[in-house]
């Protein structure tokens, strides 16, 4: 039985294990998906878990749960040997070994793309996983909880300072997100203001959301202006030593939470390992049909799609020729991709994957979002609507969908959730402070004065007595 591997569980990996288990027949082939991660992260929603507008747990998909067929291995893919088609699997614990297989797929996505800028590594969060957004989260509502406590100053404002760096979708939804949380949050802060807050966002492009029409940017512009935020547009990051984001234009922003979100590049680890052909972006190339190329030659028996690919987009559409890294195109391509992956087993021929995109939807905070397709553009309430109704179909299974639904519908009623747990990430903290203190010495007790012994039929109760005859 021909053995097919898939590296990574994201959008385009656990998406093709599940249609593969839809269209393989019994004992056609055997699917086996590795990745160091135990769950899929639906992105669109970590700006929402970083608002406490969903449960965390209910942005992401578990493998085991959800893929009953394909063989889980929580491990990584450190090595590839096409040539020999056997991939070397290193597990958190215990030692690597070598996998033979048949057909492999890489689906192993994008990293943050970072630069090297003093302090971004030491001080700054991203915006790619589900425990960052949780970080980000529970670092906003514990700040507000320190700065409560201070007097108006340097030390309470950056605390109060959240500096996002990057205008793309993720980083405007995520600003606007937070923005939202932070000026809720002021009604259990008697002690804050609006005003003591501050917002920044620093995107390097003299625009932001170059997804949507400029109209509709500057609209989203003019939205958060209203809400207080200061956008620094043709501007750039430079310095972030200490927390003190230093920015082209010789302001310095002292702030004590600074998310990256300035874009994503392909999982450079991964395709380094998997020694397959790459662009120079470092995208595993590959035709439309999903299928891995060199130059102009199919690499039989490889796979690729999501934003590890370099998948070129028929409808003309796509930046440079090629399909954009979003959700979207990932989770469509990796249909498309089990579809022929199935096919090429039977014999049959792979068809080219095409999708032109109908639109792009944000949300900006509660009640808040825009559209656009085309030159449609909807802004505000309905298109905040849009935005949850979107997304909410689109969050593989229904079992997640209920869950994220009914957490919407329950905050609709009960408020957001804004307990802070970001003592979870040093669960030992409280248990080594007092393990490592000595007791204190017991005081010394005097020995009571000896009395008589007394009989013991004397001390015997009348239920004793009756219970032995007595």
């Amino acid at each position: 039985m021909p053995k097919i591997l898939i590296v990574g569980g994201g959008y385009a990996g656990f998406y093709t294990a599940w249609k593969l288990e839809k269209h393989l027949r019994k004992g056609e082939a055997e699917v086996i998906m590795v990745d160091p991660l135990p769950y899929m992260t639906y992105l669109p929603f970590l700006p929402e878990v970083a608002a406490g507008s969903i449960e965390a747990r209910h942005a992401v998909v578990s493998h085991r749960r959800h893929l009953k067929k394909t063989t889980i291995v929580r491990a990584k893919v450190t090595n590839v040997d096409h040539a020999n088609k056997t991939a070397t699997i290193t597990p958190e614990q215990g030692e690597s070994y070598e996998l033979e297989y048949d057909q492999i797929v890489v689906t192993a996505g994008s990293v943050s793309r970072t630069f090297p800028i003093p302090g971004i590594a030491e001080n700054a969060i991203g915006m790619k996983a589900i425990e960052e957004a949780v970080a980000v989260r529970d670092r906003l509502l514990n700040n507000f909880d320190k700065a409560a406590t201070l007097p108006a100053g340097p030390e309470r404002d950056r605390l109060l300072t959240v500096v996002v760096v990057g205008g793309g979708f993720a980083g405007i939804e995520t600003f606007a997100e937070l923005r939202s949380l932070a000026s809720s949050l002021l009604a259990n802060y008697p002690q804050l203001k609006f005003e003591d807050t501050h917002f920044h966002l620093i995107e390097a492009m003299g625009r932001i959301m170059p997804e949507v029409s400029l109209p509709t940017s500057e609209w989203v512009l003019k939205d958060l202006a209203k809400r207080g935020a200061n956008v620094h547009l043709d501007t750039q990051v430079v310095d972030a030593t200490d927390g003190n984001v230093g920015l082209s234009t010789g302001q310095v922003i002292p702030s004590d939470l600074i998310i990256w979100t300035a874009g994503v590049m392909a999982n450079p680890q991964v395709v380094k390992g998997s020694g397959l052909p790459a662009d120079q972006r470092g995208r595993i190339t590959a035709d439309a049909t999903l299928r891995v190329i060199d130059g102009e030659e199919i690499v039989e028996g490889a796979w690729t799609a999501g934003d590890i690919s370099a998948v070129p987009d028929l409808t003309g559409g796509g930046v440079g020729g090629f399909c954009v890294p979003n959700a979207q195109h990932a989770v469509r391509q990796a249909k498309r991709l089990a579809k022929n992956l199935v096919a090429v087993l039977r014999g049959a021929q792979p068809v080219e994957y095409i999708h032109k995109n109908l639109g792009a939807v944000a949300g900006l905070g509660l009640y808040n979002g825009v559209f656009q397709s085309g030159k449609i553009a909807l802004k505000g309430f309905v298109a905040w609507v849009a935005h949850r109704g979107y997304h909410g179909l689109a969050m593989p299974s229904w079992e997640r969908k209920w869950r994220v639904l009914w957490g919407w519908w329950h905050n609709l009623w009960l408020g957001r959730d804004i307990a802070s747990m970001e003592a979870v990430q040093i669960p030992r903290a409280f248990f080594t402070e007092f393990a490592s203190k000595p007791r204190p010495a017991a005081a010394p007790v005097e020995a009571p004065a000896e009395k008589p012994a007394e009989p013991v039929a004397d001390k015997a109760t009348e239920s004793e007595k009756a219970a032995v005859g007595a």
